[in-house]
């Protein structure tokens, strides 16, 4: 029997292709027709053209393909050809408002060939006649995986030979037929899509989010049509095998990204609105949407089909947010205008290098932007009752800098609205919780009540200060940083630890001012050219030996400096010391002179040499933007920067992220996020610490926890649900009432006024605290049931107190803080000129974002809970190994050390309980998937086996499932009589044992059986669980 990619993986393929709807075509057949030049089938491709076009001519046809294949010619990557593929004016190629009107085929081994050049695509899908997507596929464990075909695939397009070919393909989908490892840093394994390029195709990873329906979606194969493809690829011999039939399951990687991508409704989607042309330095590329931006979309016509205007989407760093607003664009334009409505966008950000990047990105995309970043533009524009600002009705957006006016009351107070326009806001960066009240966001509901918002963040929203989810809605989709690594789309982060050790000749001096006491000290000591320029000099010297070690000489670094005054005398003593006029020219060798070595070579070429400063206060917005456009391009080394290029700056090639000074909750990791962009074979990204962020960082790790936790669901809630007593709740409820004791809790306003008393912050803890752990009790009784607890506390007053004691909390610990600043500034310069200063590099560690923790919380729990034999010893024993932990551990804690040691502990419980069920799974399928005699088979192979051959064992209980599944199907009403199962079974099990096995059974031994087997029929029959 042939074993090869060509049975396992393409024919399985091609059969669910047909079930999907697509028509096989054999090209042996010579009535099947098609133009070599173009690979478009001619005949297909007039009828279905006329078809769609019921009033064109013969001649008009024939000129319609004659124009088609002139436009394939273009060196434009198909763009005017997808124009023409996608118009829904004049002369149609593919019929998008009823989809089925159109042709579906699929062939295998169609040549594409050109001159003496030639390549053959597995399986390639032709819509109207036109050759629009190919799928490559290898066997599973294949040598290189997937990665052999992706060079091979960029060599053809790289070809210019196959330029119609290339201009032709929309989507591409390569395949091993395997289940992604997540843990790879390249797609090696696992089914992929990509849309053409004139260099490598990006591979994307497709993780499907919605439940099909199989039995409606997929329709039946029949016999004859299975056994017409298997002959026409000279497959007959595979027909029986169980291979062959396992491969045909609409659940292999293959199948299950096909009926993701290929079924009618979602190629419409993904021919009409997932791709776009892109002009990048590098010249003209074609994006499809992410899989993320997909549902996403998906999630927001939902959200409308509801009727619920506005909502966030979560979509970390590096998810692309912009792109997702562009490809919106042209969805939700489509979408309102079968409404009868006109759609009018805006894009608002709150800073003018976010409305130039954004403004930026969506011309590349072909967008017109309007900008605006005045108040009263803005107001104006609201007024407008046409819908776009250019004459050519070009699809249209307009960037919004509110920068200058966001907390002005009386911007956009104005009913007057076209109400046969459908307003669309993208605000971007929602997590920065505007002030609601009487800011710009909160008026916008003003200006256009039935404007639809959509709210866009790469971060969660933390802290408690404003709710951006009441001004904005909930949460409409989630993408989180973990599977964005996932996917390859952002980079994990190490974290490089840097001490700052100084030797004090006047160290008397210095404690006399007390130097190291506020920051406004700190920040002039910081800033000196005693501190900075050793700074500077590690930083160099790091950053030089990273290109090296690294073998990249391309990537570039910013330092996030303590204050403007650090970035500018950074940057002056750079200028100084290692600027390009320091650079020495290349020598003239003599003829006797040795040629260099080629590792001297090597630390030349990564010398850092450039440098800007782009501070808010240096240089004009011009020159600013200039410098960073340079930084991109690879002409500038280093950047250094205080406040700007924190957020939404996105250069692939920063790796290197120098941090002089602590940032906090979203900033911290937006920051954090400039170097976690995919850049060449980069794993990482890499964050030198000076400032000792880590603290900081566990903090917003610890809110981004929660944050998750609201949102997914508390997953230490299941694992208390499986460990808590009722006892261990009320001990705590009687906790909360202690502390609470003293304080009015039946009145908000009067508790507020209590703790404003306050000014421990030891007291203010225990208070938040308690109050803290009441939400997370709440939780937890209501999932369990136990409803009567609920009345035992009021929960929903305790929540609204829970915000008052940690806004009080905040307040005091802000206070703490301006009152330890001492002003000693005068002393200073006198002082730093004998402090000698020196950095070293302590540790290096990667940094673990909360949602990894997440992540295996959620995967241990459902390891074990998917158990189908919970008495299984070795399941018993993880279960006690799990419960262990949480009464030994604080699972919730993320400090470093902390998280590292519950994610190593838990992935280690995780793995076992996936080995186990591996194991399980492979048991049950011998038995048929009879979950019953699996565990059967357990029981009798555990302790004191009856037989010291298992396979006896499996063949006499194979044996008995037959003889009692008979008795059943003959009697089903048996099952109401337990007792004559019991009397039924004995002669049953003595003839498939002992008879036709050979294995000799004690009565003691047939009764066990018994037993066993009459109760998993009695359980199954009466519908318990096997914990039973």
């Amino acid at each position: 029997m042939k074993f090869n990619e060509d049975s396992r993986v393409k024919i399985p393929t091609i059969l669910h292709l047909m079930r999907l709807g697509y028509q096989y075509l054999s090209l042996k057949d010579h009535s099947v027709i098609w133009d070599n030049s173009t690979n478009i089938f001619t005949d297909i491709f007039h009828s279905s053209i006329k078809r769609i076009n019921p009033t064109i001519t013969e001649l008009e046809a024939k000129q319609c393909f004659d124009d088609v294949s002139l436009c394939l010619e273009n060196e434009d990557l198909g763009k005017a050809f997808y124009e023409k593929l996608t118009a829904k004016s004049g002369l149609r190629l593919i019929d998008f408002e009823n989809f089925s009107n159109n042709t579906f085929n699929v062939v295998t081994e169609l040549p594409y060939k050109k001159d003496d050049e030639e390549f053959r695509p597995d399986i390639i899908l032709l819509i109207n006649g036109m050759p629009l997507v190919f799928i490559e596929v290898k066997r599973p464990n294949n040598k290189d995986g997937v990665l052999a075909e992706h060079k091979r695939i960029q060599t053809r397009f790289e070809n210019t030979k196959f330029k119609k070919f290339v201009n032709l393909t929309q989507l591409m989908i390569f395949s091993n037929n395997m289940e992604y490892d997540d843990s790879s840093a390249m797609p090696i394994e696992g089914a992929f899509y990509a849309t053409a390029s004139y260099q490598k195709p990006s591979f994307n990873y497709f993780r499907e989010e919605h439940k099909f329906d199989l039995a409606t979606l997929l329709s039946t194969s029949s016999d004859a049509d299975e056994t017409a493809v298997l002959k026409d690829n000279n497959l007959l011999s595979i027909k029986q095998s169980p291979e062959f039939a396992k491969n045909k399951s609409p659940e292999t990687p293959t199948n299950r990204i096909c009926t993701s991508l290929l079924q009618p409704e979602r190629l419409a989607f993904v021919l009409e609105y997932a791709l776009a042309y892109v002009k990048e330095r590098k010249g003209l590329q074609k994006h499809v949407m992410r899989y993320p931006q997909m549902f996403a979309t998906k999630a927001i016509e939902a959200k409308l089909d509801e009727g619920i205007k506005k909502g966030i989407i979560w979509h970390t760093q590096g998810s692309g947010k912009t792109a997702l607003a562009y490809y919106n664009v042209k969805y939700l334009a489509n979408y309102l205008q079968q409404k009868g409505v006109i759609a009018k966008f805006y894009f608002i950000v709150d800073r003018i290098d976010l409305l130039i990047q954004a403004g930026r990105e969506f011309k590349a995309r072909g967008l017109k932007v309007h900008n605006i970043d005045t108040r009263e533009a803005f107001a104006n524009d609201i007024k407008q009752t046409a819908a776009i600002h250019n004459a050519s009705g070009q699809a249209e957006i307009t960037v919004v800098n509110i920068q200058k006016f966001k907390d002005d009351p009386s911007v956009i107070r104005s009913t007057e609205y076209n109400v046969n326009i459908q307003r669309v806001f993208f605000l971007d960066e929602v997590h920065r919780s505007y002030n609601p009240k009487g800011s710009f966001l909160a008026n916008l509901e003003q200006a256009d009540r039935d404007s639809i918002k959509i709210g866009l963040t790469g971060t969660p929203l933390l802290g408690d200060e404003y709710d951006s989810k009441s001004l904005f809605g909930g949460y409409i989709h989630k993408y989180y940083y973990n599977a964005s690594i996932k996917d390859g789309y952002t980079l994990r982060l190490i974290r490089e630890d840097i001490e700052t050790s100084y030797k004090l000749n006047l160290q008397k001096t210095l404690e006399e001012i007390e130097i190291l006491k506020g920051n406004a000290d700190k920040k002039v000591v910081y800033a000196h050219e005693k501190f900075v320029e050793p700074m500077l000099d590690y930083i160099v010297k790091d950053f030089e030996q990273a290109r090296i070690s690294m073998n990249d000489n391309s990537i570039g670094g910013m330092v996030v400096c303590d204050s403007s005054d650090q970035a500018k005398m950074m940057y002056e003593i750079f200028q100084h010391k290692y600027a390009k006029l320091q650079v020495q020219p290349k020598q003239v060798l003599l003829a006797a002179e040795p040629t260099a070595s080629y590792s001297a070579y090597k630390k030349q070429n990564s010398t850092v040499n450039t440098a800007a400063v782009i501070l808010h206060d240096v240089g004009t917005k011009q020159e600013r933007k200039d410098l960073v456009e340079d930084f991109k391009e690879g002409k500038i080394d280093f950047l250094f920067v205080f406040n700007m290029l924190l957020t939404g700056f996105d250069s692939p090639r920063l790796k290197k992220l120098y941090i002089g000074r602590v940032i906090k909750a979203h900033n911290l990791l937006q920051t954090l996020t400039r170097v976690n962009r995919t850049y060449r074979k980069f794993g990482y990204g890499y964050v030198v610490d000076f400032a000792d962020i880590e603290n900081e960082f566990e903090k917003t790790n610890q809110d981004y926890f929660k944050e998750l936790e609201s949102e997914l669901g508390d997953e230490l809630v299941h694992f208390s649900n499986l460990f808590k007593s009722q006892e261990e709740i009320e001990k705590e409820i009687i906790a909360i009432k202690d502390v609470l004791l003293h304080f009015d809790t039946q009145n908000a306003e009067e508790f507020s006024d209590q703790i404003s008393q306050i000014d421990s912050r030891g007291e203010m803890l225990k208070i938040t605290h308690a109050l803290n752990n009441a939400k997370s009790l709440y939780n937890l009784i209501r999932l369990s049931g136990d409803y009567d607890m609920l009345s035992k506390l009021d929960f929903q007053m305790l929540n609204v107190l829970s915000r008052e004691a940690n806004n009080r909390l905040s307040l005091i610990n802000t206070k703490e803080a301006l009152e330890n600043n001492v002003d000693t500034t005068n002393l200073l310069n006198v002082a730093l000129e004998d402090v000698i200063f020196a950095f070293t590099k302590v540790k290096e560690e990667e940094m673990v974002l909360a949602d990894e923790l997440k992540s295996i919380l959620q995967k241990t729990r459902e390891g074990l809970g998917g158990n189908f034999d919970p008495r299984d010893p070795e399941f018993v024993s993880l279960k006690d190994e799990l419960e262990r932990l949480f009464k030994k551990k604080n699972l919730n804690e993320v400090s470093k050390e902390q998280m590292e040691s519950n994610i190593k502990a838990l992935n280690d419980i995780y793995k076992k309980a996936k080995e186990l069920e591996r194991k399980n799974q492979l048991l049950k399928a011998k038995y048929d998937n009879d979950e019953k005699y699996a565990r059967l088979h357990k029981r009798l192979m555990e302790k004191d086996p009856l037989t010291d051959s298992e396979s006896k064992l499996f063949e006499a209980l194979k044996g008995l499932k037959t003889a009692v599944d008979i008795q059943i199907q003959q009697n089903a009403k048996m099952l109401d009589n337990e007792n004559f199962i019991k009397q039924m079974m004995p002669p049953l099990i003595i003839d498939e044992f002992e008879d036709k096995q050979g294995i000799d059974l004690e009565i003691e031994s047939i009764d066990m059986i018994n037993q066993l087997i009459v109760k998993e029929y009695m359980n199954e029959y009466q519908g318990f669980s096997a914990y039973r």
